[in-house]
């Protein structure tokens, strides 16, 4: 009965014909559920307002910080045939430790002579460029012997010319000084006929004055002679001086052609020279490439090339190796929607593979077996499959994280944001908003420590 009318009729009712009614009204559950229930509905309202963390959940892996820390594959440089292994899978092996030798395949560098030979190759041609160095510095010197002769030889044919022209000058006066001569003899001579024929002179002064003429006549030609010899003397000296230039000149243009060709064998030679040194180099690194040794102190995990004898090509794997020293970080991948509540210091907490964890996300410090760490760097290009990368590094005021861990281990991230009331959260996850965006006093507070410690 539900009694809601006023007017009860349970007076009336003979309870004692009604045993099961009797047990029914002597029950005290209608009476205790509607205080549970109303205690529940109380407890369930003072739960809304429970403080709630927001959070982004990531799925991730355990990586390196830095890219030289993370498994590396050991490559052939050359190719060459597996000859011993040093080393096993699982060794322990330092910075220069020899793990595997391998021998030529290649025809062009089977001679065991092969770096003397070469070697001697290069003397031989340094020797050359020696050579060809002293024929060039002969031939200098030769240039300018012949340079010098040429200035004095020159200098001497100026001189004999200069005397030519002196010569050509005074020819040239007394030549003048007997014409003049010989005009005056003809004019005596003249006179003195008149003279002779008017018989005022006799034929004595007569003849004397005619043999005077002649021989003024005769000094005149002789003069003139003369004159016409130093004239040829001075077309000679010229011809000479000309003659000394050009022969002078083409014996200097001839060495300098001989010094030029000297220089380019010389040159040729050094090219040789440097050549053979690149190619002694060459084979002096490659026999050093017949023993692969470790980059840096790791453990070897895999060998992709097994057995003795076995050929392998060049840039081929045959190695992987682990740095035995490392920083762990954990990458993370989220999505666009997410990647403005991300901040560089933010706080993470960590579920790692492997380690028993019990996880209440929204109140994180109430969770065991999960660790702390901070947002390192964030990528700015999304993968192939549209999501983020985010670097996790340990957070130093939070536990270490273990040393167990591997590379490759999977990982579980929560990146903490707001508090909010759980009454705020159901309502944003029906409504499938994302969680609110705000800019930490944590994060800031974080970021102005990490500055004061640098």
């Amino acid at each position: 009965m539900l009694n809601i009318s006023k007017n009860t009729i349970s007076n009336r009712i003979n309870r004692s014909k009604y045993p099961a009614l009797l047990t029914a009204e002597r029950r005290l559950a209608h009476k205790i559920l509607p205080r549970i229930l109303t205690s529940l509905l109380i407890v369930f309202v003072i739960f809304l307002f429970v403080p709630w963390t927001q959070n982004i959940r990531a799925r991730g892996k355990i990586n390196t910080l830095n890219p030289e820390h993370r498994p590396q594959m050991l490559n052939s440089v050359i190719p060459g045939r597996v000859e011993d292994w040093y080393v096993q899978e699982g060794d322990y092996v330092s910075k220069g430790d020899t793990i595997l030798k391998i021998s030529e395949i290649q025809s062009n560098y089977f001679d065991p002579s092969l770096l003397d030979r070469t070697q001697e190759q290069v003397t031989a041609k340094e020797g050359a460029v020696t050579a060809y160095k002293e024929k060039v510095n002969a031939l200098n010197s030769q240039i300018s012997a012949l340079t010098n002769m040429l200035e004095l030889r020159l200098q001497q044919a100026q001189n004999k010319l200069e005397q030519a022209r002196l010569k050509v000058i005074s020819d040239s006066i007394d030549y003048e000084a007997y014409k003049i001569n010989q005009d005056i003899a003809k004019q005596q001579l003249e006179r003195i006929e008149k003279l002779y024929e008017q018989g005022l002179k006799s034929k004595t002064d007569y003849e004397n004055r005619d043999l005077k003429y002649q021989q003024a006549l005769a000094q005149k030609v002789s003069f003139e002679n003369k004159l016409l010899t130093s004239r040829n003397e001075l077309i000679n000296a010229k011809i000479e001086l000309s003659s000394i230039k050009s022969d002078y000149q083409n014996t200097i243009a001839k060495a300098n052609a001989e010094k030029f060709t000297a220089e380019s064998n010389q040159f040729d030679a050094q090219g040789q020279v440097a050549k053979l040194q690149n190619e002694y180099m060459n084979y002096s690194v490659r026999q050093d490439m017949y023993y692969v040794t470790a980059p840096q102190n790791g453990f070897i995990t895999q060998a992709t090339t097994s057995g003795i004898g076995e050929i392998v090509k060049e840039g081929d794997p045959i190695v992987s190796i682990m740095p035995a020293d490392y920083q762990l970080a954990v990458e993370m991948y989220i999505r666009p929607i997410d990647l403005p509540l991300i901040k560089k210091g933010q706080h993470v907490r960590i579920q790692f593979d492997g380690w028993p964890a019990i996880v209440f996300s929204g109140w994180p410090n109430t969770s065991y077996g999960t660790y702390g760490g901070e947002v390192f760097a964030i990528d700015n290009f999304a993968n192939q499959k549209g999501q983020y990368r985010v670097l996790v590094i340990p957070d130093e005021e939070e536990h270490e994280w273990p040393e167990a861990l591997r590379v490759g281990g999977g990982a579980n991230s929560m990146l903490l944001l707001k508090d909010v009331p759980i009454w705020y959260e159901l309502w944003r996850q029906f409504n499938g908003f994302p969680p609110d965006y705000y800019t930490g006093n944590n994060t800031v507070e974080v970021d102005e420590q990490k500055q004061n410690k640098k």
